[in-house]
């Protein structure tokens, strides 16, 4: 009885572990999406892609206590050819004051969310130079994203979330996924009582009456989302990171009414950025600093070198640090690929628990991920659509399931091939402190596999679903047995998902795993055991995305059935060979790309099959009826 109340209560205590840490995945994503979902949906223009941002010098006046921003942004450009005009992407909501070009002013116009600027003389390609635009207004993104004012709970606050279409709510930018810029310098002036948080390093604080100026210097390629602006009343501490050579500066500015909260947490980033060192190379802004700032949200947002957090959860903290490696310093190159940021991202968390909790929460994390992704029966990771903003950030798709299609690659390459293709795609030159589209990626995954992975993405990038699995095992006498692994999909845009399949075989005192090479439905294995296995469980290490799975024990399985065909090379019939007379039998045809094309009953022990309906290719004539599968290969031309 007391056995039976322990394992009752344990069974509690894992089940509320798990729904704390689901919720705290839920908070992560939500928050993120929620954010992102406030902002206006894609812009319907943009400014053109002709010059190279070089620099920008971004000097902002705030006051927490209102939302109003003024600025002035100057910036520095290489035309791609000769240059008359330049175009950035800044709201109709704002208003562009005067544009400064070699120190006098010039013709522009603003219309269209497009800040259109005239040189008095074209700009030679590949010449360097400059132009400032003064702006002010009130941003229109309802407090809720892009440039927001509030409370902190005890003051306000002025924060900024950019992604993915807001920098141009609040700052004249060229808003893209094509064009990073080198490097920027951040000044923002506030009330004195303040503090600015921004990117790169804190070089200067000065009063000048009653404001304060702050410097922030960032001296790595930055994508426009993720230059960043929060301005309040902080209290600042510091983490700090051992590495071998130096110690990375975790800079957290947290509410007051927070920092003690915040202190005890923070510690945790500590492993986490050792354990990101470790499979993916060093802190990608090493010589500058980690940072965090609180902010007005539930979620976070991988800001470079300083996020912003609505709290300090594991799950939250390892999410957007995993960002800098995922998302910073590689950036989607479209937003169809946001899974290159969002699922890595999510991935990388689990990894923190795969090695910091392998035996309690990274279980737990395999399976509520899994559990979610499968509450719907659609869905691909690629965003077929980058106006909807909830799309992109689809927490079920974007989030989940592309997290856990990465740990199915892991599970196909193998740790070490796996690990060593994402490190040669993250430190790509031409990729690294750039941007990537998941073809990219994948063409240094196959370069380190060694083999095509063209069917894997269809299947779980493109394709959408997941399988559902019917195991029928049993032994054929001692420790022999027999295996029909069946499968069906829960959308019809993937036709079989082919996978090395895991199945665990046990008895009182010995277990071990075989992996099974599932290439089409109805498949027939055997193997010899060095025991006798009473159970069989499937995909015990959570691998594959699957749902409503089936596992059947049949008992002995007799492999006394054969299947002949003749001829398999044929134009029109094909005649089936069975050794019984059995009626239970199916007989099925299967072309190459694991889809049932024909189907019929057995006629005793010869059945003949008109083929004359098919195309030419190669097929598979299959017999079974479910417990054992017999399978022969055929052409027809």
């Amino acid at each position: 009885m007391k056995k039976a109340i322990y394992s009752t209560f344990l069974l509690c205590i894992l089940s509320q572990i798990g729904n704390a840490q689901l919720e705290s995945l839920h908070q992560v994503i939500q928050g993120e999406k929620r954010a992102a979902s406030q902002h206006f949906n894609a812009p319907t223009t943009r400014a053109l892609n002709n010059y190279d941002i070089k620099y920008h010098k971004l000097e902002w006046n705030v006051d927490p206590m209102i939302k109003y921003i003024a600025g002035k942004v100057t910036s520095h450009f290489v035309p791609a050819g000769s240059l008359s005009f330049i175009q950035f992407d800044l709201s109709d909501s704002l208003i562009a004051d005067s544009v400064v070009y070699h120190a006098s002013p010039i013709v522009f116009s603003h219309t269209g969310n497009i800040l259109h600027v005239n040189f008095p003389v074209a700009i030679p390609g590949a010449t360097l130079d400059s132009v400032s635009v003064y702006y002010h207004g009130v941003p229109t993104s309802g407090g809720m994203g892009a440039f927001a004012q509030g409370s902190n709970g005890t003051d306000s606050i002025v924060w900024t979330l950019s992604e993915p279409y807001g920098a141009m709510e609040w700052w004249p930018c060229k808003q893209d996924l094509i064009d990073k810029i080198d490097s920027i310098d951040v000044f923002i002036t506030n009330p004195a009582q303040y503090d600015a948080a921004s990117n790169g390093i804190l070089v200067s604080t000065s009063i000048v009456g009653s404001s304060k100026i702050s410097h922030w210097k960032h001296r790595y390629p930055i994508v426009t989302y993720l230059i960043c602006m929060a301005v309040t009343d902080y209290a600042i501490y510091s983490n700090f990171v051992p590495y071998a050579a130096t110690n990375v500066e975790v800079l957290n500015y947290v509410y007051p009414a927070d920092s003690a909260l915040a202190a005890a947490a923070t510690p945790n980033i500590v492993e986490q950025m050792q354990l990101f060192d470790t499979l993916f190379g060093i802190y990608p802004f090493v010589n500058e600093k980690y940072g965090h700032a609180q902010f007005g949200w539930g979620g976070g947002m991988e800001h470079q070198t300083m996020t912003f957090m609505g709290s300090y959860s594991y799950d939250l903290m390892a999410h957007e640090l995993a960002h800098h490696w995922f998302g910073d310093k590689v950036t989607c190159g479209s937003w169809e690929d946001i899974w290159l940021n969002e699922g890595w991202a999510t991935y990388l968390s689990g990894l923190c628990y795969e090695h910091y909790s392998p035996t309690l929460y990274w279980p737990i994390f395999k399976s509520n991920v899994i559990n979610e992704i499968c509450t719907e029966p659609d869905g691909s990771v690629f965003c077929p659509d980058t106006t909807d903003i909830s799309r992109i950030f689809d927490s079920r798709l974007t989030y989940y399931k592309g997290a856990m299609i990465l740990h199915t690659l892991r599970w196909v390459m193998g740790d070490a091939n796996f690990y060593t293709a994402v490190n040669n795609y993250l430190n790509d030159p031409g990729i690294m402190h750039n941007f990537a589209r998941t073809s990219q990626f994948k063409a240094h995954l196959e370069a380190v596999h060694g083999s095509d992975l063209t069917w894997y993405f269809n299947d779980w990038f493109t394709g959408e679903g997941f399988p559902t699995y019917t195991i029928s095992w049993g032994s054929v006498g001692g420790n022999n047995i027999n295996i029909s692994l069946g499968q069906t999909q829960s959308h019809p845009s993937v036709s079989f998902f082919e996978l090395p399949v895991p199945v665990q075989f046990k008895n009182a005192t010995q277990d071990t795993i075989l992996v099974f090479n599932h290439t089409f439905p109805g498949q027939f294995f055997s193997a010899t055991l060095s025991f006798a296995p009473d159970t069989a469980i499937f995909d015990p290490e959570q691998w594959i995305i699957s749902a409503s799975n089936t596992l059947v024990s049949v008992g002995e399985i007799p492999q006394t059935q054969n299947l002949n065909v003749y001829p398999t090379i044929t134009n029109n019939t094909v005649t089936v060979f069975l050794d019984q007379n059995e009626t239970d039998f199916s007989l099925d045809i299967y072309n190459a790309n694991g889809q049932c094309v024909l189907s019929q009953k057995p006629l005793g022990n010869t059945t003949e099959i008109s083929l004359k309906n098919l195309d030419a290719g190669m097929y598979y004539v299959v017999a079974g009826n479910g417990k054992l599968i017999k399978r022969q290969k055929l052409i027809k031309y």
